[in-house]
């Protein structure tokens, strides 16, 4: 602990300068990149860690899941550099397995911060970048059975020493990529970000003094780790279990169990993850820190959603995860579509704390970060293309609301990417997007609606991969809820039509054939029979449900 002592509002204003900074870092790296992936869609985190490489702020549209992956590259940092980390150094990893990352796209970046000659913390930034190699335009979709074919894995190196750019290393990371252009314009986002975190921090250390930053990071952390603990002690004491299961690893797995133990004493809490399937030879896998990230997650959006997401919370919950299965994978397990897990690992929290406190805890959400990719040669320039999105789903209701309809959940809290952007930067013609009917489960009150997006190559063919969950285990409903609706991948041409595996490798699509991708809804939250004539009525008129569902599961009611 830092010997000086700050008053409250001393403590605050520094912290909302230390959160204005990472904020600033975000925007800048949105405004500066070059794929829709980051500059639209909004896919990716910024950070400040103290020098022991403590999470003290994100900026407010971090992703949840990034909130481990920094802190997973500064241990890895500080661990094998020691001593030798130097003014203008920017350091660069990725890989899961020997670098605290979660998956190969998302590319880490920090840079320490030197006051008066002394390491004072890391400004970082995460990027998920749309291409890192590997056997599949995309490096997301299904197939993939160890981590060398998901793409080029980047141990801890310093990409900048002492301000100086190491070419051979940039040289390497773009010679293995597909679409390299863009990929350099994304690393140059990410360079500026860390710079522009860099002059920033300095500019509040010379405000209020270096000794009273360093007090701040203490108390920022300690008093969030209290937060949380005295939100753990509002839970009663009990144990808590719930279990829920993946539908496929895209190899040759099904149904693989996530087993969950939730155990509470005062404010103590403790995940135990024992009984949760082995690891899988496909790439569902993740890592600890993943799940570490997801179930705070999720203790966070139910006990105090105005909690400030760093280090205190993570020091809050205890985490049992046996090595080598599903959630705390040894290598070579692949691991790029970790995302649709750690969803499935936020659904058995939820699941867990719905015994305990119900009022707090939605049905399941649409649990999956329903993957799309299109790679190609565009016509009106003959250069490669690659176009990947992940789209949103329901959102699970809630003890006093219905869900909401097609939007990001959980874990992955990036944006639409817009019908113009994806028109303009890219060979591709969207024919529809809008809900899938019926979507969401029944109940008191209803799950959110999943999406569909139709897409069609434009004077040319490509290739389409994708990676869906909650295709197989539908969503499931709290208190009398209906489960929601699953997803689906279709290929359309001409008159045929006929479905995909939930995790596509390599589908070739001729021209003017469609790509249809609908993704899961949530589950509902009571029984249906307590909805409102009046919320029944709103759900008919509004067409998002037809005439068919409301008599099914409201036979009540009249039209």
């Amino acid at each position: 602990m830092s010997a000086t002592s700050l008053d409250p509002i001393s403590l605050e204003i520094i912290a909302n300068g230390l959160r204005s900074i990472a904020d600033e870092c975000f925007v800048a790296l949105t405004r500066s990149s070059y794929s829709t992936n980051i500059k639209e869609r909004k896919d990716h985190s910024v950070a400040i860690l103290d020098k022991s490489g403590r999470l003290v702020v994100q900026a407010d549209e971090t992703l949840p899941i990034h909130i481990a992956s920094m802190g997973g590259l500064m241990h890895s940092v500080l661990e094998k550099f020691g001593n030798d980390i130097r003014e203008g150094d920017i350091f660069i990893a990725n890989d899961p397995h020997t670098a605290g990352g979660t998956h190969l796209p998302d590319i880490n970046y920090a840079m320490p911060v030197f006051v008066d000659r002394k390491l004072a913390a890391f400004v970082c930034n995460i990027a998920h970048h749309a291409d890192i190699g590997g056997m599949v335009p995309g490096s997301m979709a299904g197939g993939m059975s160890e981590i060398h074919q998901e793409g080029l894995r980047i141990p801890v190196v310093k990409l900048f020493r002492e301000g100086v750019l190491q070419q051979d290393i940039m040289d390497i990371l773009l010679l293995n990529v597909r679409v390299p252009k863009e990929r350099r314009g994304d690393h140059n986002a990410q360079i500026a970000s860390c710079r522009l975190g860099h002059r920033r921090f300095l500019e509040v250390v010379d405000r209020h003094g270096i000794a009273n930053i360093l007090a701040a990071f203490d108390e920022i952390i300690s008093r969030t780790n209290a937060r949380m603990r005295r939100a753990v002690s509002a839970i009663p004491d009990g144990v808590y279990c719930f279990s829920d299961c993946m539908d496929a690893d895209g190899i040759d797995s099904f149904d693989i169990p996530i087993q969950l133990r939730l155990t509470v004493n005062g404010n103590r809490i403790e995940l135990d993850f024992e009984g949760t399937g082995a690891q899988v030879a496909g790439n569902i896998n993740t890592t600890l820190n993943a799940v570490q990230a997801s179930a705070s997650y999720a203790l966070i959006a139910s006990l105090d959603s105005g909690m400030p997401s760093n280090q205190g919370v993570l020091d809050a919950v205890e985490i049992n995860c046996p090595e080598g299965t599903l959630l705390n994978s040894v290598f070579p397990a692949p691991v790029a579509a970790r995302a649709h897990t750690c969803q499935r690992v936020i659904d058995v929290v939820l699941g867990a704390l719905a015994q305990a406190v119900p009022g707090k805890v939605i049905a399941a959400a649409n649990g999956a970060n329903t993957t799309a990719v299109f790679s190609g040669i565009d016509p009106r320039t003959d250069s490669p293309y690659l176009y990947l999105e992940t789209l949103g789903g329901g959102m699970g209701a809630r003890a006093a609301k219905d869900g909401r309809d097609g939007v990001q959940v959980g874990i992955t809290n990036t944006s639409n990417l817009p019908v113009e952007s994806i028109e303009q930067e890219y060979p591709l013609r969207v024919e529809e997007y809008g809900f899938v009917e019926d979507s969401g489960g029944a109940g008191q009150f209803r799950g959110g609606l999943g999406l569909r997006r139709v897409l069609t190559p434009v004077d040319h063919n490509c290739v389409f991969n994708g990676a869906g969950e909650r295709f197989r285990n539908r969503p499931w409903g709290l208190f009398g809820g209906l489960p929601g609706g699953s997803g689906r991948f279709l290929i359309q041409s001409d008159d045929d039509t006929h479905r995909l595996d939930d995790k596509p490798n390599k589908v070739p699509v001729r021209d003017r054939a469609r790509i249809i991708v609908e993704t899961p809804g949530a589950g509902g939250y009571g029984p249906p029979a307590r909805r409102s004539a009046e919320a029944i009525a709103q759900d008919l008129e509004s067409g998002k449900y037809s005439a068919g569902f409301i008599r099914q599961h409201y036979p009540g009611i009249r039209k």
